[in-house]
């Protein structure tokens, strides 16, 4: 699925206090700006279009699968992304860079967390919790009538990766893995569950809304570290991998480097295109919990912070 901004509309969106800029673009080639299925990359990048198509940059967003993303990049089919987390992307991100193809553009600006997570009123039935072990002898109070006696975890979509099956396999927990086919379709099971108080252990990142509106916490296993992943003889099962938490750290934006030469205020943009882990988590919340469009959420911030992201396109304002 493909979206083509009219940048002419977006600009005299902003009305007056936006007045159109001397610049003209580099080229009048199409950026293609990729797309995943969670809302902060939507909403982000939704900003990123309304920035460069005021500046008068023909733009496009390319809907794309976030694990199957790389050769879209290297051959320039895609160009700028905005979110890259190294929870679940850091080994093929830093392959696609080898390649010499592909450019790291810079740290978005929260710092990424994906885990297991299980609201606070679970704690009752799993005593012992936050630690995984806990998990070993309650599996049972997760349980659906589809995976009863084991338990329920209910994963992200399947295009998210996260190794939840070789993680249950290598720690032996009773749990079968569950993918909910949307992000939408799996925070709406947690809403639900949580009103009815109901059995529930979920995929829960963060920069996200749901870690500050709803009481619980994030399992907690044993710390990530490269060798868990690909050293069998590492942590408490010494004949598989995957047998800690999943790592935290970065989400960085990722360019074609074929475009530096084309666009070259444009990338310079994207480089200085930040946004903090609060800031970001308040608007998904006013996407997902509010269900206001995104194209409406992005430009409310693109009025509210004009000054700030003017100062981002400096190369364009001269």
């Amino acid at each position: 699925m493909k979206r083509l901004i009219a940048s002419a509309m977006l600009a005299l969106s902003l009305g007056a206090a936006a007045p159109a800029s001397a610049f003209e673009p580099e080229s009048t080639d199409t950026i293609k700006l990729m797309v995943a299925d969670w809302s902060s990359m939507l909403i982000d990048t939704e900003i990123l279009n309304i920035i460069l198509s005021t500046y008068g940059y023909s733009v496009e967003t390319v809907v794309a699968d976030d694990s199957a993303r790389y050769p879209g990049f290297e051959t320039g089919d895609l160009t700028i992304a905005l979110e890259t987390w190294q929870t679940t992307q850091d080994k093929p991100f830093t392959k696609s860079l080898a390649t010499g193809n592909v450019l790291d553009m810079g740290e978005l600006g929260p710092h990424a967390k994906e885990e297991w997570w299980y609201p606070s009123y679970m704690e009752e039935k799993c005593p012992g919790l936050p630690d995984w072990k806990a998990l070993k002898n309650c599996a049972e109070a997760f349980s659906s009538p589809e995976t009863a006696p084991k338990g329920r975890y209910l994963g992200a979509p399947v295009s998210w990766g996260g190794f939840d099956e070789e993680r249950v396999k290598a720690l032996d927990l009773p749990f079968e893995v569950v993918h909910a086919g949307t992000e939408a379709a799996m925070f709406a099971e947690l809403q639900s569950a949580y009103e009815r108080k109901a059995p529930i252990i979920l995929w829960v990142y963060q920069p996200h809304w749901v870690p500050s509106v709803f009481s619980g916490s994030f399992v907690k296993f044993p710390p990530y570290e490269e060798a868990c992943y690909t050293d069998p003889s590492w942590g408490e099962n010494k004949t598989a991998t995957h047998d800690c938490g999943k790592p935290e750290g970065w989400i960085k934006k990722m360019a074609w480097a074929g475009g530096e030469k084309v666009w070259p205020c444009a990338y310079d943009i994207v480089r200085k295109f930040t946004l903090d882990g609060k800031e970001l988590g308040d608007l998904v919340y006013e996407v997902d919990v509010k269900g206001r469009a995104v194209n409406e959420v992005a430009m409310e911030w693109a009025k509210t912070n004009e000054a700030k992201w003017r100062s981002w396109a400096a190369c364009a304002e001269k």
